[in-house]
């Protein structure tokens, strides 16, 4: 997936908390926004893709592009996306069902 997602500001829609992400051949995906989690002085966002079949969840840190306007980046960072991804399951944990990766 690529790190720029489709935002309201980019496409004049109203925001209802979905976020489209394209892949590099351009094949869109809508997430939702599952929570935002403080870490290490960041604020990524947690998104569970509409896709019942894709059982991914893609997290992003959240970056301010100004004043107004928030944009979500990658974290190359594994370390911090398994330390977000713990804190978002501890919350969730009774309304989705987690699978160990294994």
């Amino acid at each position: 997936m690529t790190d720029k997602p489709t935002t309201p500001e980019a496409n004049n829609e109203e925001f209802n908390g979905t976020i489209l992400l394209s892949d590099d051949d351009g094949n869109e995906a809508a997430y939702d926004i599952a929570d935002y989690i403080e870490m290490d002085g960041n604020e990524y966002v947690v998104l569970v893709p509409q896709d019942e079949e894709d059982d991914e969840v893609v997290i992003l840190r959240v970056e301010d592009e100004d004043d107004e306007t928030e944009v979500f980046v990658s974290e190359d960072n594994e370390e911090i996306l398994e330390k977000v991804f713990e804190v978002f399951r501890d919350r969730f944990e009774d309304e989705y069902e987690f699978t160990d990766a294994d």
